[in-house]
């Protein structure tokens, strides 16, 4: 069974999906550190994430494994290093190309074949996990969302003014709402759920209720 949240940089998805997963009892599958692992190592290697081929064969050789807050690939936690604003500002080359995209959904799908998941992204609702019990597109404004980057920045030691922040963010929301593949929209399907206003506990609340009235039975 899964659970998707789709929804623009910065709404909070994946502290979300990974608090509601834990009150679902689900496991949680933290896509976007996918695409962010492929950037860091590419960069790492000194590839150019132009060259399709080349981030198309580290994709398909990459082993990500994502475990709890961790993130490990072949063998090594990059948990902080793809977090930084040079991976933030590089994602979209590997993101844009569409078979690495083909790639890390299979790994996604498999990934999710034998227990039940809450899965966020920016089209797990759309592409990847069509046919979701429940999905939910998450959202909130764009200073907010910049506010709370900025947060989660500095719990890493890194200082970032808002300003910079929000232009590279309403760089990204164009860019994503604009892809030939993957490209950020609301499923037919979605439940828009607008977070301005709320803490982290009352949106992963609300989710909570709002699942709950999807699934088949409680729990």
């Amino acid at each position: 069974m899964v659970i998707t949240i789709d929804g623009p940089a910065g709404a909070g998805k994946s502290s979300v999906a990974r608090k509601l997963a834990q009150r679902l009892g689900f496991h949680f599958l933290d896509t976007g550190a996918m695409y962010r692992t492929v950037t860091h190592v590419a960069m790492q290697q000194g590839l150019d994430l132009q060259d399709v081929t080349a981030v198309e064969s580290l994709a398909a050789a990459l082993e990500i494994r994502l475990e709890h807050d961790r993130v490990w690939a072949n063998g090594c936690d990059v948990s902080i290093s793809i977090r930084t604003p040079e991976v933030t500002r590089n994602i979209r080359h590997v993101a844009d190309i569409a078979s690495v995209r083909q790639i890390l959904n299979r790994k996604q799908r498999t990934l999710v074949v034998r227990n039940d998941y809450v899965t966020e992204g920016r089209d797990q609702g759309t592409e990847v996990f069509p046919d979701a019990i429940c999905k939910i597109f998450l959202t909130a404004s764009p200073e907010e969302r910049a506010r709370r980057r900025q947060r989660q920045l500095l719990a890493n030691g890194q200082a970032i003014a808002i300003e910079q922040l929000l232009e590279e963010q309403n760089l990204r929301d164009d860019q994503d709402q604009n892809r030939d593949v993957g490209r950020l929209f609301a499923a037919e399907d979605a439940i828009t759920v607008s977070t301005d206003g709320m803490d982290e506990s009352q949106v992963v609340a609300h989710l909570e209720s709002l699942v709950r009235t999807k699934l088949p039975s409680d729990g």
